[in-house]
């Protein structure tokens, strides 16, 4: 069995662990991602606009 199959698998059973045993803390961190991501979408719409309009 190779490393990078056996390091999927520890990863995906530390979120399958994490979900049941503290699932109040993993929905926030899933928000705090979801909420970087739409931050760093904005900032780059922002900059876009500001380049093109003049």
């Amino acid at each position: 069995m190779n490393v990078k199959k056996v390091l999927t698998y520890v990863a995906v059973a530390f979120v399958i662990f994490y979900l049941f045993t503290r699932p109040a803390d993993a929905a926030a961190a899933v928000r705090n991602i979801f909420g970087g991501i739409t931050t760093g979408a904005e900032q780059l719409s922002a900059f876009f606009t500001s380049l093109f309009s003049g």
